[in-house]
């Protein structure tokens, strides 16, 4: 499941179509996109490509667009196209007949006759085999297919959302992903912001997490100690919100005082750090600017006046800066030799993005 935003807790809340979606938690400038674009894209047709890491909430964003959509009082049906082999796959999604292979001792509904007048979400939708894909395309093109074995035609009316963590256009280049399907679903791409990027909605995650799992443990825990947030804030979270949501339910067990201490936390995320795996190949510094920008391509394209290149570059720019600072115990000097630019141009640099009176510092080097 990606279920893994979180329900929006009480309190006054911006309107419109910024405002957060319901069962969402978060306020920060990345999310507003994700809630503007679900409203516009919920009323109508469209195929929606959902593009994120794990843990991001793609499930959650895909069930909001349905109950946003006219088919709301139709099913919503999830299929996970990662987790079975490419028969049961097929028979998943298409149903079968009685006497199609082995063990077929029944006829069975698919998932895409079960979602008629629906929508149905496919989740891991790269991990789709090519025989498969021509049969989806199919789908989306004509609203028709034949179960397994049969070869009387069904068709049905239901709206497609497709997920995935993976780069599509990559696969496409690699052969591994028609073209033709690529386009189907990616009418109206959405990118769901990793945590990192979003580093601002932690606290209320994280407090609101506490309170499911105070409550469901009957535990007497009233809450952060001090400076235990700041850690959470400084986390990268590889695993975005599911891992969130498992450090706070874990530390909430573990808990044996009323507040959840800094140590407790700083345990966890060393240790989980000690355990991950190591990086997958192909993450050298070339392959991810080529990803970034790919990126930032599907985040943009939908925007009448994306800025493509001030946001990454700037983006990039300040966030180089700020790491490159904070390594260096804030001193510029330092920072600029790591840099291989002049502190004069840092400073610059600085001034433009506003840093220096963050800092409190003054504007003259």
């Amino acid at each position: 499941m990606d279920e893994h935003i979180a329900a929006t807790p009480t309190g006054s809340q911006p309107t419109g179509l910024d405002a957060p979606l319901p069962g969402v938690v978060g306020q920060s400038q990345a999310m507003r996109k994700v809630y503007r674009l679900t409203r516009l894209v919920a009323p109508t047709r469209a195929s929606v490509l959902l593009i994120g890491e794990t843990g991001t909430g793609k499930e959650l964003i895909a069930r909001a667009i349905h109950q946003l959509s006219p088919r709301n009082d139709g099913p919503f049906v999830r299929v996970n196209c990662g987790a079975l082999s490419e028969s049961l796959l097929e028979s998943e999604l298409f149903g079968h007949v009685r006497g199609a292979f082995t063990g077929a001792v029944e006829n069975r509904t698919g998932r895409f006759e079960a979602a008629h007048t629906g929508t149905i979400f496919l989740d891991e939708i790269s991990s789709m085999s090519p025989k498969l894909q021509v049969k989806l395309l199919r789908v989306l093109q004509e609203h028709e297919f034949e179960r397994v074995g049969e070869s009387k035609t069904i068709r049905v009316d239901t709206r497609v959302i497709a997920a995935t963590n993976q780069f599509l256009e990559e696969e496409v280049e690699a052969g591994r992903f028609r073209d033709d399907l690529y386009y189907r679903l990616n009418v109206v791409p959405m990118y769901l912001p990793p945590l990192r990027e979003r580093r601002e909605d932690i606290p209320s995650l994280a407090e609101f997490f506490l309170q499911r799992y105070v409550q469901e443990n009957n535990k007497p825990i009233r809450g952060f100690g001090p400076g235990a947030l700041d850690v959470l804030m400084e986390h990268d979270w590889p695993g975005n919100v599911r891992e969130l949501e498992n450090d706070i339910e874990r530390a909430v067990v573990l808990c044996q005082g009323e507040v959840i201490t800094t140590d407790m936390l700083v345990a966890q995320i060393r240790d989980e750090r000690r355990l991950r795996l190591p990086r997958r190949r192909g993450l050298d510094l070339d392959s991810m600017i080529q990803r970034l920008v790919r990126l930032g391509l599907q985040m943009y394209r939908s925007e009448s006046e994306p800025q493509l290149y001030e946001r990454l570059v700037s983006a990039l720019e300040r966030e180089l800066i700020q790491q490159v600072l904070a390594a260096c115990d804030q001193v510029q000097i330092k920072a600029a030799a790591l840099l291989g630019i002049n502190r004069n141009t840092l400073h610059k640099k600085m001034q433009e993005f506003g840093m220096l009176r963050a800092r409190g510092e003054h504007d003259s080097p």
